[in-house]
């Protein structure tokens, strides 16, 4: 354990040592840890030669975080009220609250040394054992037998006592009621034999009472030295295994945040550059289902004698530059919202909480199912978060204008994958909706859509979405949640299907979602990944588009969070490249001409595509000024919980808990959300004994039904799924909820 140094952390006052007995002292002392944790209060009792350290008194009864054995202890006594306690080859940082406390440590430490090291020689001198570091399972069960075989002595001992003792009795008795002198001579004799059976067999037992505990002192003494030495190796253990993953996340950090400039333009980290020798290595296998590929970009020359027909490849005929102009007008747009909605919620408050001392109980559970303090949360819900992924709507509002379909899906394909790029910083959890919970967004005014969710399951958590746009599409989806923890890292799988289908073509879109991984959940920085593939499929037309989301890996040469895909139409004929990454932006390239290349790895052969210069379908907004400090929230979340009149009295943004939250009210909003997940255990259970009386009763058993959403099979792809029942905006218009559950 290295110095801390000048990175002390500022400890309160605490109480003193406190000596119990002659041989015990007690008191609170603070013990460096790391460097991420600093200098931590911890109870430490000196006994026997022995300093023991507990987080708390309580844990006392049952739980020591470590053991410092002081017969080889070097004490070193530092300024400023620092000791230093070196053993087994590592060291142990201490600091006392005063100079005071400081020295009657450091005395009750070398007086303590000086016992433990003279009984340490006594025990030398006895004949006593080496130490032992780890005893073996023979020597134990032998041990174990002498102990045995030395109380059946004690046991035999103790029986012949008895009889002796007995006879000796009666002896004496018979002695007493003599009346001559001849028999007085003979009974004598009697009880002086009696007498000595009855002190060769006490001198017998006190024999193997010493023997017994000869034997018992000597197991003891090895016993515990391996038993200090098991617990020395498994703390020394655990600070190894938390040394090494926080150099594993520094070089991590180090190596993503140090990126060199590759020979072809690109950026490439230094780890890569160092990796060249290794080409042939491949470290994720290529597609299943599509050819791998290898894309050039046409000639000047090339691009010039196709320029006529190709001036725009995702304009749906306009140039480039009304293109660009009605981004700007979006771009415009969104100004002009920044100015009449909030652009900014409270600061975060910065309260520390150990995730790891929450989770290490939860490992392999479902992460819905995990009771958790808002501390890991962020102020919305998870139905807030399935509306934020109309953050970058205008793609679709583009879509709806192009009359190519393979056009089209290129702007369908930058909008599936845009929908993540809110989570590169967002590592919080957001809140579980009770069920029946529902979220509207209204933003007809200004991005011509409007939007209502409802959770329509609880166990397993599953929400349900529709959005209607003036624009030309209506978009509608029923996404459950499947989350894991897994020890280092969370998994958040999404199952289900989003619908998307156009009103002017017909075009029916229909595509998944990836996996999210939450890392370092043990130690370091936290940080979200995105990986697996996403199939989108245009049932009118049958044109195809693969996305891949390649997952991070420490060894690959690949650009972070990189997507890349192929659109392809109903033959499989590919026409477009898509690539760039799902925290910044998308490109798309038109197909000029393919061919087969050389070999690959395994005997593939590689697609060679030539292709016109890539268009920027979609890039990330700025994130706005302070965000770090507001959860991350991109401009669209800040106004997600914005307090409206008029919604209904089940929607997210009168969620106690989560406005208590958002405001900085931390403590009470914990107490909000267990009274809130209270109530809805009580609802499950009156739910549950109500089905199970319908059942007795022989009748059908109707489970919850949602209030805005019905369960419907769809007419392209043959699925059941959750669709938009109708009524909720009428309701809201005659502000009507007398259907609406009271949940809150």
């Amino acid at each position: 354990m290295s110095e801390p140094g000048k990175s002390l952390l500022s400890s309160p006052t605490s109480s003193g040592g406190q000596p119990v007995g002659s041989d015990t002292y007690k008191g609170w002392l603070y013990k460096w840890t790391n460097y991420l944790k600093g200098y931590q209060r911890r109870w430490f009792v000196l006994s026997n030669g022995l300093l023991s350290y507990y987080r708390t008194q309580a844990e006392m009864a049952h739980t020591c975080r470590g053991t410092i054995s002081l017969t080889t202890a070097h004490i070193e006594v530092g300024d400023a009220c620092h000791l230093v306690l070196t053993s087994g080859g590592r060291s142990y940082h201490l600091k006392a609250t005063s100079d005071g406390e400081s020295q009657r440590w450091v005395s009750a430490l070398q007086q303590a040394k000086a016992n433990a090291s003279h009984m340490m020689h006594q025990s030398d001198d006895s004949g006593d054992e080496a130490p032992v570091p780890q005893p073996d399972r023979a020597l134990t069960q032998g041990a174990l037998k002498t102990l045995a075989s030395k109380l059946d002595d004690l046991s035999t001992c103790n029986e012949l006592i008895g009889k002796h003792g007995a006879a000796l009795q009666r002896s004496l008795s018979e002695l007493e009621d003599l009346r001559t002198a001849t028999d007085g001579t003979d009974k004598l004799k009697t009880v002086n034999e009696r007498a000595t059976l009855f002190r060769i067999t006490s001198n017998a037992m006190i024999n193997a009472c010493r023997d017994f505990l000869d034997v018992a002192e000597t197991h003891s003494r090895r016993w515990q030295r391996a038993l200090q030495y098991e617990r020395e190796q498994r703390h020394h253990l655990e600070e190894t295994i938390e040394q090494l993953a926080k150099q594993h996340n520094s070089l991590e950090r180090a190596w993503r945040e140090a990126p060199s400039t590759h020979p072809d333009g690109g950026e490439r980290t230094q780890e890569g550059d160092a990796s060249d020798e290794n080409e042939d290595t491949e470290f994720f296998d290529a597609m299943e289902d599509s050819p791998a590929f290898i894309t050039v970009t046409a000639s000047d020359h090339t691009q010039h004698r196709r320029s006529g027909s190709n001036q725009s490849i995702m304009s749906g005929g306009l140039p480039n530059s009304e293109w660009s102009h009605n981004e700007n007008d979006s771009g415009s747009n969104n100004v002009q919202l920044r100015r009449v909605r909030r652009s900014r919620i409270p600061n975060k408050p910065n309260y520390s909480l150990n995730l790891w001392s929450i989770m290490k109980n939860c490992i392999g559970k479902e992460l819905s199912k995990i009771p958790m303090p808002v501390n890991f949360n962020e102020p919305l819900s998870m139905l807030q978060r399935l509306t934020e992924d109309l953050e970058y709507s205008d793609l679709l509002d583009r879509a709806s204008r192009c009359e190519s379909s393979l056009e089209q899906m290129c702007l369908v394909a930058a909008f599936s994958v845009s929908s993540y790029s809110t989570t590169i910083h967002r590592t919080a959890k957001p809140f579980n909706p009770l069920l029946g919970e529902t979220y509207e967004l209204d933003r007809l005014d200004d991005f011509g859509y409007r939007s209502i969710c409802e959770q329509v399951s609880h166990h397993p958590p599953a929400a349900a979405h529709h959005v209607t746009s003036q624009r030309g599409w209506t978009l509608w989806q029923e996404i459950t949640i499947d989350s894991k923890f897994r020890g280092k890292y969370i998994s958040v799988m999404p199952l289900g299907c989003i619908h998307l289908q156009f009103h002017s073509s017909g075009n029916h879109y229909v595509w998944g979602k990836v996996t999210s991984t939450v890392h370092n959940i043990i130690v370091g920085k936290l940080w979200i990944d995105q990986s697996g593939d996403i199939e989108i499929v245009n049932h009118r037309t049958k044109d195809t588009c693969h996305l891949k989301f390649v997952p991070y890996s420490y060894f690959s040469r690949d650009l972070s969070r990189k997507v890349t895909g192929v659109v392809a139409d109903s033959e499989g004929t590919a026409h477009h490249i898509m690539s760039g990454t799902w925290d910044d932006k998308m490109e798309s390239a038109k197909i000029v001409e393919s061919s087969r290349g050389c070999g690959g790895s395994e005997g593939k052969q590689k697609t060679l595509y030539q292709t016109l210069q890539p268009k920027v379908l979609w890039k990330k907004y700025t994130l706005p000024e302070n965000s770090e400090n507001m959860h991350f929230f991109s401009s669209l979340a800040l106004t997600l919980n914005e307090p409206e009149e008029g919604v209904a009295p089940t929607d997210s943004r009168l969620r106690p808990d989560q406005r208590l939250m958002e405001e900085g009210l931390w403590d009470e909003a914990n107490a909000h959300k267990q009274r809130l997940e209270e109530r809805q255990r009580l609802e499950r259970r009156k739910r549950e004994a109500q089905a199970t009386q319908v059942l007795e009763e022989g009748q059908d058993i109707e489970g919850f039904q949602p209030l805005w959403f019905e369960r419907r099979t769809d007419d392209s792809t043959g699925e059941s799924t959750y669709v938009y029942r109708g009524g909720y905006w009428e309701a809201k218009d005659k502000q009507d909820w007398s259907q609406c559950p009271e949940i809150f």
